[in-house]
């Protein structure tokens, strides 16, 4: 086929809005390697000997039994999997740090715990450590035997990080910050060792610290009792005068924002991976009950509205997968780029991951929101026994609400995927406006009814390119429109996102299908383009109710008739019988007794 010889140089982030993908370039879980598969093996196989078990010892925050998981989970080389290995890592690519927390991400607790350990505990040294705080800390961070921990958020600056009140003054004699203030829902609190906090110095310069568990005037509260997660210890950190010496100033003076803002955007895809894998283990928990669980002398996965259920959570589990591993590969070629250009490790994989900051941001939104579907799901399938404790699912389901809370509320997330988009179109980083103004003509024509291309896969491309002239005209109205005022209308920028988190993973779903097709026959594929068809056609009309409700908040007369008319020509789509594919999609998944795509 020619678009499979057809080379392209990688999307910047965003540029997808504009720019068709290839599908033959597209990486997709398909095309894990070897090793690949044996370490996301090795995760499901560590959660299913070392941590299910236990759950509920977890939940009761039994001391010392966290730490030792996280201890095992070390030396297994779990916690070190993308870490150079001068400092005790593995030096594996980002794409197999990402399947680590898809394949820890069905633990409850403890998944939490080696994400913030791996993560937000980890990466401010690593990343923004000088050589002598990142040979001191890292390689007891990568085999475990220190945990970490990060104290961003104050009880009165949760999403709005850079108003926290916690201050750092200068000792007399120069050898010492002194810190004052107090941090709260910090995740492995109270058991870690090393702490990045963030503080302001002069009560201005906002920078980050390494602060050690035993430094004078540093205490932690009790642990939280949460709805979820139980497991996860969860503490306040208390300064009073404490004492951090000049040496733990981490990154620059007056800079800790650039540390804190560049960890969450790799956070946030790593939560979606997390999520992802987190929604595996619930939907198989929920097939197989529908298996077994008998009502009117037969099972209940013999009923349409089971069956419904049990294909959506298939079709957005897919779907999600889709455009993690798209981006996830997105972020590792950028890293590579940018060590060949001579940036060191720590500055490619955060200039790489802030290039797809956008897509980092809507993975979050949407991998979150997956796994809340599927325990919600999850727990109706079960009925009354999903609201027992007895029953794993009601853990999941509490589990899962956190999820749209940290990392950024999916709120914020929402705000700041349109809000990076119009910033690089105003600084010419992509080019908005030349395609927004072909809308607008289009809008204007007469519709080309010309001849129907008959190419496989060609009504679907189609679907997309006229998706993306979705986005393009309803955001291209608003800035003309609300000028300045649009960054207050928050909910005008949250149908946008809205828009642009379907036809992302849409898309998505799309060159993952076209490629398996290429690869296998489209026999073999039938299943998982049943999966994509469907999520399409669903998604048609999602993006035409968030794009209606963006245009009618600010648009009027002729102008707002004219848009709603383009609108629905963006967003038309052949009848498809969706419940036909969902009852294949949902037979083969009660077949297989687990989630099989």
């Amino acid at each position: 086929m020619s678009t499979a010889t057809q080379s392209q140089t990688a999307l910047k982030g965003g540029e997808w809005i504009i720019k068709e993908s290839n599908p033959f370039e597209t990486f997709t879980p398909e095309d894990f390697n070897e090793e690949q598969r044996m370490v996301m093996e090795m995760c499901q196989q560590f959660l299913d000997s070392e941590v299910l078990p236990i759950v509920d010892r977890i939940d009761k925050l039994e001391p010392g039994l966290m730490p030792s998981l996280m201890e095992k989970a070390g030396e297994q080389g779990l916690l070190s999997t993308s870490m150079p290995e001068e400092f005790g890592g593995l030096g594996k690519d980002f794409i197999t740090s990402t399947i680590v927390n898809e394949g820890l991400g069905g633990g409850h607790s403890f998944s939490v715990a080696i994400a913030a350990h791996t993560g937000i505990g980890t990466l401010p040294i690593l990343y923004f450590g000088n050589e002598a705080q990142k040979a001191k800390y890292i390689p007891k961070l990568a085999s475990g035997e220190w945990k970490g921990a990060y104290g961003l958020t104050e009880p009165n600056s949760g999403s709005d990080a850079l108003s926290a009140k916690t201050t750092a003054k200068l000792s007399d004699d120069g050898k010492h910050y002194i810190l004052n203030g107090q941090k709260c829902w910090i995740t492995n609190g109270g058991f870690a060792d090393v702490y990045t906090v963030f503080a302001k110095i002069d009560g201005e310069k906002f920078t980050g610290f390494i602060v050690e568990r035993g430094m004078e005037g540093f205490t932690q509260g009790a642990e939280e009792h949460k709805m979820g997660i139980k497991g996860s210890s969860t503490v306040q950190l208390y300064f009073q005068d404490c004492k951090v010496p000049v040496e733990n100033v981490l990154g620059e003076v007056g800079k800790g924002h650039i540390i804190a803002f560049n960890i969450l955007n790799i956070g946030r895809l790593k939560l979606c991976a997390a999520a992802l894998g987190g929604s595996k283990r619930a939907a198989d928990v929920s097939i197989q009950y529908a298996n077994t669980r008998e009502q009117f002398k037969l099972p209940i996965s013999k009923f349409g509205a089971i069956r419904h259920k049990l294909a959506e959570m298939a079709i957005r589990l897919w779907v999600c997968e889709s455009a993690l591993y798209r981006s996830a590969k997105w972020i590792d070629d950028k890293e590579h780029e940018l060590m060949a250009a001579g940036k060191p490790f720590n500055e490619a994989l955060l200039g790489a991951a802030e290039e797809y900051a956008i897509e980092c941001a809507i993975l979050k939104v949407y991998g979150s929101e997956v796994l809340d579907y599927v325990v919600d799901e999850g727990v109706q399938i079960h009925g009354g026994n999903g609201f027992s404790d007895e029953y794993m699912i009601s853990k999941a389901y509490r589990d899962s609400r956190i999820n749209r809370i940290y990392e950024g509320t999916n709120e914020i997330n929402r705000l700041l995927t349109v809000d990076m988009v119009l910033k690089r179109a105003m600084k010419g980083k992509l080019d908005l406006m030349t395609p927004a103004m072909n809308v607008q003509k289009e809008l204007m024509s007469i519709p080309d009814f010309g001849d129907s291309d008959d190419a496989p896969f060609a009504k679907e491309k189609k679907a997309i390119q006229q998706f993306k002239k979705a986005i393009l005209m309803v955001a291209g109205a608003a800035v003309q429109k609300l000028m300045m005022q649009l960054e207050r209308e928050q909910e005008v920028l949250m149908n946008i996102a809205d828009m642009s988190i379907e036809v992302f993973h849409a898309e998505s779903a799309l060159l993952r299908a076209m490629k398996l097709v290429e690869k296998v026959g489209e026999q073999e594929a039938a299943l998982q383009i049943d999966i994509m068809r469907t999520y399409l056609y669903d998604a048609a009309d999602r993006i035409n109710k968030a794009g209606k409700d963006a245009l009618n908040s600010f648009a009027d007369g002729d102008e707002l008739r004219m848009m709603h008319i383009g609108l629905k020509r963006f967003t038309k789509v052949e009848p498809f019988n969706s419940k036909a594919a969902r009852q294949r999609i949902a037979q083969k998944l009660i077949a297989e007794n687990k989630y099989c795509f």
